[in-house]
C-alpha cells in the first residue's frame, strides 16, 4: 500500500520572529535546519522508502526537502517544485508581527485570518483559495503515483498542507479551524488502493532549543 508523507518545512526566520510570511522567500532558522535534519533521521530510522518528492517554490521548503533527502541517503534525487504548493499568500499582513496584528485588530480577528477556511486577509488568500490550487495539483501530479503504489513525500507549508489534510481527512470548516501542523514533524498516511486513509502516524520530532 502506498504512503503519503507530509512535512511542513522547519522553522523559518520569520516563524521565529512571529511574522506572517506567506510568499515572502525567507530561509530556515538554525532551529529549522535542525528540525529538517531530525525529520530526515526519523524517517530513515523508521525505514520508509521514498519514490517521489514534491515541494513548493519557496526556499524554506526546498531547503527542508534537500536536508531530508540528504539524511535519507538520497542526496541528488530529483524532485518537483511548484508554486501550487506554496504557503497561503497573506497579502497585506505579510511581514507583520502576529501579536501586533492581534493587538490592533483583535485576537479573534487574528485567529479568523490565520485559521478559518473561507475568510481571506486583506489582499491575500483564504485557505479555500489555497486549497483551490493545491488539490488540482495533488490530483494531477501526485495521485497517479500513489495509485501505482509509490511512496510520495511532500515538503510544503502550514496552510498548503492544512488544505490537503482537510481533503484527505474529510475535515469540516469548523474542524480545520483548530488544525495546526507543526514545523518539521512528518505525518505519514498509509493509504488503500482507493487512496483512502488506512492509518495515520505522526512522527514526533522534538528539537531541544
Amino acid at each position: 500500500m502506498p504512503l503519503l508523507i507530509l512535512v511542513r518545512h522547519g522553522e523559518s526566520e520569520w516563524n521565529l520572529q512571529n511574522r506572517f510570511t506567506g510568499w515572502v522567500d525567507v530561509d530556515l532558522s538554525p532551529r529549522g535546519v535542525e528540525e529538517a535534519h531530525q525529520a530526515g533521521k526519523i524517517l530513515k530510522k523508521q525505514g520508509y522508502r521514498i519514490d517521489a518528492v514534491f515541494t513548493s517554490a519557496l526556499k524554506r521548503a526546498i531547503r527542508t526537502t534537500e536536508i531530508i533527502l540528504e539524511e535519507l541517503g538520497l542526496k541528488g534525487m530529483p524532485y518537483e517544485k511548484d508554486q501550487a504548493l506554496n504557503e497561503r499568500h497573506y497579502g497585506d499582513l505579510q511581514g507583520m508581527n502576529k501579536t501586533e496584528i492581534g493587538e490592533k485588530y483583535g485576537f479573534d480577528q487574528l485567529k479568523i485570518w490565520r485559521r478559518s477556511y473561507d475568510v481571506a486577509p486583506p489582499g491575500g488568500e483564504s485557505l479555500k483559495d489555497t486549497q483551490n490550487r493545491v488539490l488540482p495539483y495533488y490530483h494531477s501530479k501526485i495521485e497517479p503515483l500513489l495509485k501505482e503504489g509509490k511512496n510520495v513525500l511532500i515538503s510544503a507549508h502550514g496552510n498548503s498542507l492544512r488544505a490537503l489534510v482537510m481533503y484527505l481527512e474529510n475535515l469540516s470548516k469548523e474542524e480545520v479551524l483548530e488544525l495546526n501542523i507543526p514545523t518539521g514533524v512528518p505525518y505519514v498516511y498509509e493509504l488503500d488502493e482507493n487512496l483512502k486513509i488506512k492509518n495515520k502516524i505522526i512522527l514526533e520530532n522534538k528539537v531541544e532549543v
